[in-house]
């Protein structure tokens, strides 16, 4: 079946197409009594805009480009969902890129998002400075950019909503500290990211206040899934590293932790406590339920979104910094 284009909506109704354009795009000069019989001749025709046409006539896509590391886990669907929240009331969609924490992904999928155009560009990276001279460039040529939860580096100004990583990183260790435990390894995040730095930091303070840190004790990862987990708890056990604890730069790496101690017979929390950083869904399905610190990711979303809207709407707006309150919940992981 053919398309139906405003020309055949202009013989149909024995109107201009400037007429039905305008009707279309309820412009206030037109007559009620003809829009109404435009968009009724339109919905029986079944007419549908070339969103590419309108594009290339108004200079807007109506399309937001969104590029996160990974789907698997609730953290990116949630954020997600805060984004659509307050985009798509507005006729906006979404397109959505995954980098599966590969720098060079990443960069195909920017390049890709300029290619279709997009108004802006929503995005999580995946490490903090490999692309930032493109970021650079298609800011430079008119499509704004908004960053969340892991931002570039302090070079690059630009808007973006995080959370204060080292502050409850720390709270997180004393926590741990309070239950009675004193050696306490890190999973840290790739170092190639901010919040594994700046997580490891507040983490490396408060044992240091207590007068208990051991670099021992920081297992560095280079992935950010349950396998890289579960490797870092087989490295502590391998080396004979003597540990309480394990405060983890994610859930899906505290899970993976968990299930290794699980499958060598050590019990959680009795001889192992261990506690995250993300709070996503993830943390209340396993068993026992995971203490850990709780970002708001709906509302993270919906704040990158009217970001990405003030920009849109004015390029030269000033960017923003917005720091997102979270929250420290206790579960059974490390609780006797």
């Amino acid at each position: 079946m053919k398309r139906i284009t405003i020309k055949d909506l202009s013989k149909f109704l024995s109107l201009s197409t400037s007429t039905i354009s305008r009707a279309l795009l309820n412009d206030k000069n037109i007559n009620p009594e003809t829009q109404k019989k435009v968009v009724e001749a339109a919905k029986k025709l079944g007419y549908k805009p070339n969103a590419t046409a309108l594009s290339l006539k108004y200079g807007q896509t109506k399309n937001i480009g969104l590029v996160v590391p990974e789907m698997i886990t609730p953290f990116s669907s949630k954020v997600l969902q805060g984004i659509q929240n307050i985009l798509y009331p507005l006729g906006y969609r979404v397109i959505i890129t995954q980098s599966d924490e590969n720098p060079l992904i990443e960069r195909k999928n920017l390049q890709l998002l300029e290619e279709f155009n997009v108004d802006g560009i929503i995005i999580n990276l995946c490490h903090e400075t490999y692309n930032e001279d493109l970021y650079k460039e298609i800011m430079d040529r008119g499509i704004p950019f908004v960053f969340f939860d892991r931002i570039p580096s302090k070079t690059l100004d630009v808007s973006k909503v995080v959370v204060d990583d080292n502050i409850k990183a720390s709270l997180v260790v004393e926590h741990l500290i309070n239950t009675g435990r004193k050696r306490i390894a890190h999973i840290m995040g790739p170092s190639t990211i901010r919040n594994a730095i700046e997580r490891e930091m507040g983490y490396k303070r408060i044992l240091t206040k207590h007068n208990i840190f051991d670099p021992e004790l920081i297992i560095k990862t280079d992935g950010m899934m349950f396998d890289a987990g579960e490797n870092a708890a087989k490295q502590l056990l391998d080396k004979k590293i003597e540990f309480d604890s394990i405060f983890a730069f994610s859930d899906t790496l505290a899970i993976g932790a968990m299930n290794y101690l699980l499958e060598q017979g050590i019990k959680i929390p009795e001889q192992v406590a261990v506690a995250s950083f993300s709070g996503t869904e993830l943390a209340t399905i396993v068993h026992p339920k995971l203490t850990s610190v709780q970002q708001p990711l709906v509302k993270m979303g919906e704040t990158a979104a009217q970001l990405i809207l003030e920009k849109i709407k004015d390029i030269s707006a000033p960017n923003q910094t917005i720091i997102m309150d979270t929250e420290l919940v206790y579960r059974a992981s490390t609780f006797h």
